[in-house]
């Protein structure tokens, strides 16, 4: 899933941009001003000299981190996308395990903390915090009380004194660390990318790609080092016809010919980069006859639902703890419930307040519902076993900083940003739920040397 609310697009960071040509405006008139006041005598001749060309900027390496949500790497193998495969063959690709839960918010969060979601707090699409009763987090939240529990690569970079930019990424646009009355839509303070847009699905993936090669056409004192790109085509013909549909196709065409655009941009540039494409999850196939309804399990009284789809995050009604965790518990098809303390281990996924009490997750392809479905459909979802092939994420690197061609064995996706730190030459993190090991076999030297 992608997030649907539109908001204006913005611009954050321009202002000393802005100024900076105004005061060389300003410098430009005085000195023309002082040169008409001189007298009018001839210039002092000088010896004649061809003049060159003006040599070429020498531009540093900018690290492009691109999300395709919800793209499988077998779509690779499709015949849609030239350009991705051409970028996957000749630099580094893999298969990467995404972390648990396979949504799109808890690990689009990861890819830029390193930390597994019950570590940084986004466990789900939709989520609520004991903290907060009455409040639910949904995919259009921007308040930091929800995010800032993480701090995103794009702080990390600032700190450092690198400016970042953000074409659309989940919490983005969420002034980190900063206050915010409840009822209230306003942030007080907080940190934010030097600059950002917000998410608006009508915004073409050809725009987002110009918006990007746009900020690197600055000066170089106002010029991104780290730019994150989103597309969330492929994942939306996933979730409305399947990922083996036909339609895939075009889907999976545009978003190749959007990266190809962006090829084409940083070469006219004459910009090295380093990409870092990836997926948050992959899609498995679904049906309305391979659902299970919880109501033919448990007493609906016993309980409210927050998320049903491949795992429901159950809530006991008060006093009724006992029932719901005799009917859930028990041996089902197609599916197995845990009391929050008993999800396994492997999950990494438990120990956070805002995980639920009760966790269903159905068998890969089957869906847990509310109530039996009424009408006939097909599709896809995600959300399952991080560990199950048909969620797999894409992974690809390509850039100066890559030793390819070189197919990775397949890691967890907490190493991505460890690995866009050593790009950025920061230092790596501490408390992270990743590092870049799998990637010491193929990286040369430093990437932003």
């Amino acid at each position: 899933m992608t997030w649907h609310r539109v908001r204006h697009r913005r611009r954050l960071g321009e202002g000393k941009y802005m100024a900076a040509r105004r005061l060389l405006a300003a410098g430009t008139a005085l000195l023309v001003g002082a040169c008409s006041a001189l007298p009018n005598t001839p210039p002092a001749l000088s010896p004649v000299t061809q003049a060159g060309p003006a040599p070429a900027e020498q531009r540093q390496p900018v690290t492009i981190l691109v999300s395709i949500d919800g793209f499988r790497p077998d779509y690779l193998q499709r015949g849609a996308t030239p350009v991705l495969s051409r970028l996957a063959t000749e630099g580094v690709s893999a298969s990467m395990a995404p972390s648990f839960p396979s949504k799109t918010f808890p690990n689009h969060w990861t890819l830029v903390t390193g930390l597994v979601p019950d570590h940084h707090g986004i466990v789900g699409n939709s989520m609520e915090d004991p903290a907060r009763p009455g409040e639910k987090f949904t995919m259009a939240t921007d308040d930091p009380f929800w995010w800032s529990a993480a701090e995103p690569i794009w702080v990390t970079a600032q700190k450092a004194g690198q400016h970042t930019a953000t074409e659309f990424w989940p919490g983005a646009n969420v002034g980190l660390g900063g206050i915010r009355e409840r009822g209230d839509d306003t942030t007080i303070g907080g940190e934010r990318p030097a600059d950002w847009n917000e998410y608006g699905g009508a915004i073409t993936s050809n725009q987002r790609t110009d918006a990007v090669i746009d900020w690197l056409r600055r000066p170089a004192a106002f010029r991104p080092r780290f730019v994150t790109l989103y597309f969330e085509s492929v994942d939306h013909a996933g979730h409305d016809f399947g990922p083996d549909a036909p339609q895939m196709r075009p889907a999976l065409a545009e978003v190749d010919a959007a990266v190809g655009r962006l090829m084409a941009g940083l070469e006219e540039l004459n910009q090295p980069a380093n990409l870092v494409i990836v997926a948050d999850h992959g899609m498995a196939a679904t049906s309305s006859a391979r659902t299970i309804p919880l109501d033919q399990i448990a007493n609906p009284s016993d309980y409210r639902v927050l998320e049903t789809g491949p795992y429901a995050s159950i809530f006991a009604q008060p006093g009724r703890e006992r029932k719901l965790e005799a009917a859930l518990l028990r041996p089902h098809p197609h599916m197995q419930c845990w009391p929050k303390r008993d999800i396994p281990v492997r999950f990494r996924f438990g120990t956070h307040p805002r995980v639920p009490p009760y966790l269903c997750l159905a068998d890969v392809g089957w869906e847990v519902v509310k109530t039996a479905p009424t009408r006939t459909k097909v599709g896809g979802n995600h959300g399952y076993d991080n560990q199950a092939p048909e969620m797999r994420a894409l992974f690809i690197a390509h850039g100066p900083a890559f030793r390819g061609p070189r197919v990775l064995p397949s890691f967890p996706n907490t190493d991505i940003a460890p690995l866009l730190r050593h790009l950025l030459g920061i230092p790596a993190g501490s408390g992270l739920d990743g590092d870049d090991a799998p990637f010491h076999t193929v990286l040369i030297g430093n990437g932003a040397s």
